[in-house]
């Protein structure tokens, strides 16, 4: 039963968000016909975002196994979803309650301080869980103790991570309707803090004027489809003839395979924007009702591409330059004595392309540009770092991808490894300090009111 719970039904991110558009429709007393229009079209939403990341997913996977075949590199991979199904064997019951009392942290946390944000990206919800307990159980914490600490982490982490990026995010959007709620948080704030101080808000990636010759890039499909067809005509002549057509394209033409796939992954675009901007057309009314009736004033915090559509052109660019860093840091990691982390497509795009819209909100291009590259070292050298702590699951040739995975990971590993208290002690003063800080604040608005 609990299985059931924290896998197929808290684990996957349509029926939660679902289940939280239900709730605020139930609370605001809206008709049966609404309800069940507002709830269905918020998880057909996701599961349309779902299908276009499975087509990303695999149009990727196919990129890397060139990219590997074609320039003979081999290290470790970055891949949550390998990572996670690798741990689950040892530490799925650890990471089933620390997920489910993680989630109530966040909604207690949102209620009683200052930052109202409700985490709703489910399945990264569960990999930070995932995460938090190999790195406790690896430093000798277990049982109870594990799974309170590990919530209390996981609450505090989703509620601060998506304010921290919030007055970028408003930026962006123009209001605060939504918050991101996704654990590449600490890329995306570096990101933009590089666009504040080396970028030019007033060019934006946006702007860009295209010659009438080139009307037809303003269409971002096109412009994706001709972007990773050139990608993909690079790795198809690096990776050769028979290597695509033997193992991967069941025998159709390499040239054809790596047009198809190109376009491929441009349709996944489509349907993932498209997916978002039903999820926010439905998800922010429905939310009103938690917000007003649970937790006041609550911000949802969806996954990162809620942020695509505000910046189309920021998207490609940062997929790009995240993917620049990745390839450059392969041949940085070694001097440094690290193990070769091989760019992986899947964290590039989405963290990539997430950093470049940060980027472009606070520095216009070069804010894209610079910011995007800042991410793919960050999430180039994090893994690497974060290897040695995950104990004999470093030993597996994959990792956590995304930025806080290897920042979360890397401060609780050595405050473990300096004294299992300060583990303990660190996550229970912040909460009493937001809590306290929460109380003072409402009392001098009451007072001011």
């Amino acid at each position: 039963m609990l299985d059931l719970i924290m896998k197929d039904i808290l684990g996957t991110p349509a029926i939660l968000v679902g289940l939280f558009a239900l709730i605020g429709l139930l609370l605001q007393r809206k008709s049966a016909a609404d309800t069940v229009s507002g709830t269905l079209k918020t998880v057909m939403g996701f599961f349309i975002l779902s299908a276009g990341a499975t087509v990303i997913t695999g149009t990727l996977d196919f990129f890397g196994k060139m990219f590997e075949e074609g320039f003979h590199i081999q290290g470790v991979i970055p891949n949550n979803e390998a990572i996670v199904a690798l741990a689950q064997k040892t530490f799925a019951t650890e990471t089933a309650m620390i997920m489910l009392f993680g989630m109530i942290a966040n909604i207690l946390l949102a209620k009683f301080t200052r930052f109202r944000y409700i985490f709703l990206t489910g399945h990264h919800t569960l990999y930070m869980a995932c995460m938090i307990g190999v790195i406790l159980s690896t430093g000798g914490i277990k049982g109870v103790p594990l799974v309170l600490i590990g919530s209390v982490i996981l609450g505090l982490l989703m509620v601060l991570l998506p304010a921290l990026l919030q007055p970028t995010v408003r930026k962006i959007t123009g209001s605060d309707d939504i918050a991101v709620g996704h654990f590449g948080s600490i890329g995306y704030f570096v990101s933009g803090t590089v666009g504040k101080y080396l970028g030019n808000p007033s060019k934006s990636t946006e702007d860009v004027k295209v010659p009438k010759s080139l009307g037809f890039l303003r269409d971002t499909s096109v412009a994706i489809s001709l972007t990773m067809a050139i990608m993909f005509f690079v790795v198809s002549f690096a990776a050769g003839k028979t290597f695509i057509e033997t193992q991967l394209s069941g025998g159709q033409n390499f040239i054809v395979f790596a047009i198809t796939q190109a376009i491929t992954f441009a349709a996944g675009v489509y349907i993932v924007l498209a997916g978002v901007r039903l999820v926010i057309a439905e998800i922010v009314p429905a939310f009103k009702g938690i917000a007003d009736k649970v937790v006041p004033n609550a911000t949802p915090a969806l996954d990162c591409p809620a942020v695509f559509p505000f910046a189309p052109n920021a998207v490609i660019i940062g997929f790009l330059f995240s993917f620049v860093a990745g390839i450059i840091s392969m041949f940085l990691l070694p001097l440094f004595g690290l193990k070769v982390i091989v760019p992986g497509l899947v964290p590039h795009f989405f963290t990539g392309a997430t950093s470049g819209v940060f980027g472009n909100a606070t520095g216009g291009r070069r804010g894209a540009i610079l910011g995007s590259l800042a991410n793919g070292f960050i999430i180039s050298f994090l893994p690497a770092l974060l290897l040695p702590v995950l104990g004999s699951l470093g030993f597996q040739g994959t990792t956590f991808g995304d930025a806080d995975f290897g920042a979360v990971g890397l401060i609780f590993g050595n405050l473990i490894k300096l004294t299992p208290v300060l583990v303990y002690a660190i996550p229970i003063a912040v909460v009493i300090i937001l809590v306290v800080h929460g109380i003072i604040k409402n009392k001098k608005e009451k007072a001011a009111a």
